[in-house]
């Protein structure tokens, strides 16, 4: 069982002793909570079902391949490119399985991942499902950010809430899943993972310790010589990994956040300094910013936060 899912626990099985069971669940919480690991043992123990192994009455649906070009590449075995939003094809396709009797038994589980990437097409026709589910079908809606779901889908649904985890416990968690990871590492990764123990993992690999490090000096001292936005840029590197620069900015984004929850005086400033991180964040899957040129950004933008942050405490 996954830290932090007790309370999830408890509203499912207390949910399957009664004599009416919702047919619609919302898992909301932030990504990397283990939400989908939850959705699929609940589903399991609905079924009475074995806890490993492919099973017919678990239909999940998330992401597929992005074209035609792709689904050839997945058929034939080869790595293909996914799509950025569940398509209303998909949804479509699962509601024709749900016209037939379940294979093992008069239940089952639909699982959509996540739920919140649906196109519109796709949520309106899930909707149909909703409010008229076939017999003995129930639905968990994985949702990392819930608010994007059409509100007569939030309606329908029975919500249970995965809570970020507490710094303590993820420390705990890190050095036993993690145990070779030093305290600087261990330290970034909760920071950028706001209370997420699968993003605090996912961080632990990039190694941004060193990253962090830098970051936090350059916010509390600032950075007259440029120096240490040019140590940043080295600990950055100049390989073109989506993935690490991604992390590198939420971990910029983690470190501003402190700074602003700590700030006395006037945080616009700092929440504009925020956004414009946000910003890069979200365009730098589209543009591949050189990865030397966007640590010098990180880097002032950190350093005009410092800055921002001393003139309102001051």
């Amino acid at each position: 069982m996954l830290v932090g899912h007790d309370h999830a626990w408890d509203s499912w099985r207390s949910a399957m002793q009664g004599s009416r069971m919702h047919h619609a669940w919302l898992l909301a919480g932030r990504k990397g909570l283990g939400k989908a690991t939850f959705a699929q043992a609940a589903a399991r123990e609905l079924l009475g079902a074995k806890a490993e192994g492919d099973h017919p009455d678990i239909l999940t649906l998330t992401y597929g391949p992005k074209n035609k070009d792709e689904a050839k590449k997945r058929d034939d075995g080869k790595p293909y490119e996914l799509a950025r939003g569940i398509k209303v094809d998909q949804v479509r396709e699962i509601q024709r399985r749900l016209t037939t009797r379940p294979t093992m038994g008069d239940k089952r589980v639909v699982i959509i991942d996540p739920a919140d990437d649906m196109e519109v097409s796709a949520s309106n026709a899930l909707l149909k499902s909703l409010e008229e589910p076939p017999q003995g079908t129930y639905f968990l809606l994985i949702a990392h950010s819930p608010a994007r779901l059409l509100p007569t889908i939030r309606s329908r649904c029975r919500t249970v809430r995965f809570p970020a985890i507490e710094r303590e416990a993820m420390d705990e968690l890190l050095r036993n899943l993690a145990p070779e990871a030093d305290i600087a590492s261990r330290d970034a990764a909760i920071a950028a993972a706001s209370g997420s123990p699968g993003a605090a993992l996912s961080f632990l690999e990039f190694d941004l310790g060193k990253s962090a490090q830098l970051m936090r000096r350059i916010v509390e001292d600032g950075d007259r010589d440029f120096a240490l936005r040019g140590q940043l840029s080295g600990t950055i590197g100049a390989k073109q990994d989506i993935p690490r620069l991604q992390a590198v900015l939420d971990l910029a984004r983690a470190i501003l956040a402190e700074r602003v929850s700590d700030a006395t005086g006037d945080p616009r400033k700092l929440v504009d300094t925020h956004a414009e991180l946000v910003r890069l964040a979200g365009e730098q899957p589209t543009y591949n910013f050189d990865p030397g040129l966007l640590g010098m950004e990180i880097g002032t933008l950190l350093a005009q936060a410092g800055a921002a942050s001393e003139r309102g405490n001051g």
